[in-house]
């Protein structure tokens, strides 16, 4: 691998660093031992957590030692939000949080050979630490006027909702988090997103109080932006999750396959592992043919086999080739169709009838008289056969797992009649 300051740069990477030249030495002199913390503020993390996973894996994969921080201790007071205060969640339920994104984070982590990641929990080392030990030695290096002109803060403060002392707490604990991570383990690297810049180096200034001789580091990857204003991570039904619980591993690879043409770049380089130039490749080929999409499906096949694994990402595919009529529909296990046709324009009938009834029932056309003239057309599909009569039926023996139709109109115009059971 090329120089990993080099190689993060080259994928934009960077937002900001402490010193860049200080942590290229310290790279080269490595191993490096650095840490990311991640907050269980929900069951499960998000595509943006990814971008923090996938930088740390980087970071090993060239030759140091992650650290793997979830806040059990953070996760019960919650960093501040830029408008309003964050609900307080029940110890137990961090807790049981805790062990969830654990798990998720080490799929992602080689926990052997020279480079081991290991996994720490911020409540070992609060959990018995009273209030006084907390103001008199750790406190004391905290000045409120710099605390305040933190952005998260300054943010709060001049809005209508304030912040509370708890939150206003917030960057104290993530900065004893680095000194603790520092003194057990020689962690001397940081990493985070850039909007968590101020609790980064809240951390570096306090371990250069408490400890003069420490080189220590901060590093931030910037927000990830889309080129049509909306926000990374979401889409129409919401964040886009890592627990396929959440989010379907059809979801997941539709929110890939569905990237901008001008997004796909910069896409590549933050979370694929390809090399340079299969990643130059692919932007030549987005250049040159972007209907073909090589660099979504790319981009979509590696993140899912990534996040889900082979054979999830293989079910996908088949599904999405399926439903355009380049597979069979009924070769599709029950849980993969189903994911598949949630993300369609669909409805839920009582039973199976004609067929220009449930396209107009669907919205593939407007009305029946349409949705006629699209069978006489030649442009109306149920489950990839084509219908052919215009007084035509669907019966139960044509439901996929007993309960689905796959409409089409055209190529690409899909929808999905889900039949519910008797009773």
């Amino acid at each position: 691998m090329t120089d990993i300051v080099d190689e993060l740069t080259w994928r934009g990477l960077i937002a900001q660093s402490t010193d860049e030249d200080a942590l290229r030495k310290a790279f080269a002199d490595g191993p490096v031992t650095f840490y990311c913390g991640f907050d269980p503020t929900a069951p499960s993390l998000h595509l943006g957590n990814l971008v923090q996973i996938l930088t740390m894996r980087r970071i090993q994969l060239a030759g140091n030692r992650p650290l793997g921080l979830v806040g059990g201790a953070t996760g019960l007071i919650g960093d501040p939000k830029p408008n309003s205060e964050r609900t307080l969640n029940a110890p137990e339920t961090v807790a049981g949080w805790v062990e969830r994104l654990r798990a998720q984070i080490e799929r992602f982590l080689d926990f052997d050979g020279p480079y081991a990641a290991t996994m720490v929990n911020n409540l070992d080392w609060t959990s018995g630490l009273s209030a006084i030990s907390f103001l008199r030695d750790v406190g004391k290096y905290f000045r409120v006027n710099k605390m305040i002109a933190k952005e998260a803060v300054a943010r709060r403060l001049n809005s209508d909702a304030g912040i509370s002392y708890t939150e206003f707490s917030y960057q104290i604990l993530q900065g004893m988090d680095y000194l603790e991570l520092y003194r057990r383990h020689h962690c001397v690297l940081q990493t985070g997103g850039s909007d968590q810049w101020g609790n980064l180096t809240a951390g570096t200034d306090l371990i250069h109080r408490v400890e003069p001789e420490a080189v220590v580091h901060a590093l931030a990857t910037p927000l990830i932006t889309k080129a049509d204003g909306t926000k990374f991570g979401k889409t129409e039904s919401g964040t886009v999750w890592l627990d396929a619980e959440r989010t379907t591993p059809y979801a997941f690879y539709q929110f890939w396959l569905n990237a901008d043409d001008r997004d796909v770049s910069k896409f590549l380089r933050i979370f694929s592992f390809r090399s340079r130039e299969e990643i130059e490749e692919l932007e030549r080929q987005t250049e040159e043919r972007p209907q073909a999409r090589a660099a979504q499906r790319a981009l979509a096949e590696e993140l899912t086999t990534l996040v889900h694994g082979g054979d999830q990402c293989a079910a996908v595919v088949a599904a999405s080739k399926a439903l355009f009529g380049q597979g069979e529909l009924a070769e599709l296990d029950e849980a993969t169709l189903a994911a598949a046709l949630a993300e369609l324009p669909h409805a839920r009938v009582t039973g199976p009838g004609a067929v220009v009834d449930l396209f107009a029932e669907v919205g593939l056309a407007p009305s029946k008289s349409a949705a006629r003239r699209t069978v006489k057309e030649g442009g109306a599909y149920v489950n990839n056969v084509k219908v052919t009569a215009e007084d035509a039926e669907v019966s139960a023996d044509d439901l996929l797992h007993g309960r689905w139709l796959v409409l089409r109109r055209g190529k690409r115009n899909l929808a999905a009649i889900e039949v519910a059971a008797a009773g």
